[in-house]
């Protein structure tokens, strides 16, 4: 089984991400004692040595997606900053949430769509209205459905059919991969300053 996690500084200061990347220490080490493996999977480094604006785990393990849950939510790391001299704020706020990953995939096999015959009307002579030459193709796992007519053969309508509703697929898939993305960089802008689900300390 397995999860993945995207942690992230959001648009706060250095030390945000200098939190992250001790938040990210204390999340492996947290790992290791449960029995879940952590992969850094990709990396955005902050400002200074050593720190991170966000990164994107694959948690595997027998209890990833209950350790992923744990880690969830609103992530505070309170200590004085390592960058600043002088009293002065000690919570620096990281957002961890769950995510998806890869771009979807939908299979299109021709065993998989229903083609059946249908008459059309409008101009093309007496044989396109009279004969079913038109075709109305259905893609079974999704629903997906298109009809055409533009030839007046069956045999050409079919496979003018068969190839827009493969098009029509990828067009989805490569849709949802984007939103997949969109998704992923919304977590950085959705980071609560406050009410942390987790409180770590040196």
């Amino acid at each position: 089984m397995s999860a993945h996690l995207l942690m992230s500084a959001g648009r706060g200061p250095q030390e945000c991400s200098w939190a992250l990347a001790q938040l990210l220490r204390r999340l492996e080490a947290d790992a290791r004692g449960r029995a879940v493996t952590v992969e850094r999977v990709e990396t955005v480094t902050g400002e200074r040595p050593g720190t991170f604006r966000s990164v994107l785990l694959r948690l595997s393990g027998d209890a990833a997606a209950e350790f992923a849950a744990s880690w969830t939510g609103t992530l505070c790391w309170q200590a004085p900053s390592p960058y600043r001299t002088g009293p002065g704020r000690k919570n620096w706020y990281v957002t961890a949430q769950p995510c998806e990953v890869g771009a979807p995939h939908t299979a299109f096999a021709e065993s998989d769509v229903d083609v059946v015959g249908v008459r059309t009307g409008g101009p093309g002579g007496q044989h396109r209205n009279k004969a079913s030459t038109a075709v109305r193709a259905t893609h079974r796992p999704t629903g997906a459905v298109v009809v055409v007519d533009t030839e007046r053969q069956f045999t050409l309508n079919r496979r003018i059919a068969l190839r827009l509703l493969r098009e029509r697929l990828e067009q989805a898939d490569a849709d949802a991969g984007q939103e997949t993305i969109t998704a992923r960089w919304r977590v950085h802008d959705d980071l609560v300053r406050g009410n942390p689900t987790r409180v770590c300390r040196p």
